[in-house]
């Protein structure tokens, strides 16, 4: 049965306009996105379809081209759309941070660290530089590789911090396995840079690890 004949508050559409978009499936979302099914198969179908060829939402957005387009109903003009998409949302994440107000809501911060690091093959370190009432100043990626004592430098933080005359900073790093939960050598280093940035005095105010899930040292009390 074509969607048109679905129960008006069944069709992903519909259901996005009166009830929001967080209130639809990871199917139901991606079958707006690809407006059309194949024959035989309606746009719900074949999102469901997709997503469990890739294993969940997450893999088809991290799929690369030549993966992509190998997938029944995809081709290219699909791969730029998402792709582009994808960044807007990054990009919105960002204007959210960098708009000069103080940081208000953990849970906006979390969301843009989550955007710019989780989908990273390989980890990276990251620093939120932010000023003495707590709004943003900049984001940099410092450090690329196995995240550990040897590789994550804290006189390299030091100076990108007074740099930027930074009062503060949000640490940040990836797991590419997807498991956030906190190593003892992600506690060292946290204990390092906090020491090394105390001596000039710059607060380090969380230190999120991001994975399937985040996880926030500060939360956990482990500053």
């Amino acid at each position: 049965m074509p969607i048109t004949d679905w129960p008006a508050d069944e069709r992903p559409r519909e259901k996005l306009l009166k009830r929001g978009a967080a209130a639809l499936s990871d199917a139901e979302l991606l079958a707006i996105f690809l407006r059309t099914g194949v024959a035989g198969r309606t746009a719900v179908d074949l999102a469901r379809d997709l997503l469990s060829r890739f294993g969940g939402l997450r893999p088809l957005l991290q799929a690369d081209l030549d993966s992509f387009c190998a997938a029944r109903g995809l081709g290219q003009a699909k791969y730029t759309q998402l792709q582009a998409v994808l960044e807007m949302g990054r990009r919105h994440l960002s204007e959210t941070l960098a708009r000069g107000e103080a940081l208000g809501n953990p849970d906006d911060t979390r969301r843009y660290l989550s955007a710019r690091l989780r989908d990273y093959p390989f980890e990276v370190f990251a620093c939120l530089f932010l000023d003495n009432r707590h709004r943003v100043i900049t984001f940099e990626e410092l450090f690329r590789g196995t995240i550990d004592g040897a590789s994550v430098h804290p006189r390299e933080v030091v100076r990108r911090a007074l740099v930027h005359n930074a009062a503060a900073v949000i640490l940040a790093h990836n797991h590419p396995s997807g498991v956030a939960e906190p190593s003892r050598s992600d506690e060292a280093i946290t204990r390092r840079l906090r020491e090394a940035l105390a001596l000039v005095d710059i607060r380090v105010l969380d230190h999120v690890v991001v994975g399937d899930e985040l996880v926030s040292f500060a939360e956990r009390g482990l500053l």
